[in-house]
């Protein structure tokens, strides 16, 4: 499949309604810590705010949910592996990228013939603390050589400027977390990143 190359991640229906309309072409809902009605609630609302704008939709990790509100997309990290029902997923016709930090994963995630693989984080990132430190674009060639068809996610301190670079060394897609949610004007950099990634998806 063929991925838009500008990858925005947010973790609340809100910020999705705020920025999609922006033309942003793919999104995924990241929603921490939230009751079981409230992450229903918002994936269907944004599955349906997605659908008047025609923007994919992907689910983080509720993969269930996703499943019964007839979502088409999930996104999961290796923790989310060991429990999903991947044979339900493809019966249902859903697609899914996967989560990679390290030679085992991509191995294990290959297997599984995912839409997407990612890898992060390549540079520095305020958004969590992991045990992986940055990856790097040499890693990003590394991966996307390992992929091959396979469509790569490059995620993790990525910013306009950086953009460049990453799709250079093999990125498919880029996906941005903190530089949005952390800008002083979030709408206004989610236009620079639709406009620094807009040759790509010509």
């Amino acid at each position: 499949m063929t991925l838009d190359p500008f990858y925005l991640i947010v973790g609340h229906v809100g910020q999705l309604e705020l920025l999609v309309p922006h033309g942003v072409g793919l999104v995924q809902l990241r929603i921490k810590d939230q009751p079981d009605e409230e992450v229903r609630r918002q994936i269907r609302r944004a599955r349906d705010f997605c659908a008047v704008h025609r923007a994919q939709l992907v689910v983080n990790d509720y993969w269930q949910a996703a499943l019964d509100l007839r979502c088409r997309f999930v996104h999961l990290g290796q923790e989310d592996m060991d429990t999903a029902d991947f044979a339900a997923l493809r019966r249902a016709g859903v697609r899914f990228g996967l989560s990679t930090h390290d030679d085992a994963e991509l191995e294990r995630a290959l297997s599984l013939n995912p839409a997407y693989v990612a890898l992060g984080p390549v540079y520095p990132t305020q958004l969590k603390k992991m045990k992986w430190g940055p990856q790097g674009l040499d890693r990003v060639r590394d991966w996307k050589a390992r992929a091959g068809k396979v469509p790569l996610v490059a995620i993790g301190g990525l910013t306009p400027e950086r953009v460049p670079g990453v799709f250079e060394a093999g990125a498919d897609s880029a996906a941005v977390v903190t530089d949005i949610q952390m800008a002083a004007d979030p709408e206004a950099r989610c236009r620079e990143w639709l406009a620094a990634t807009r040759d790509r998806a010509l």
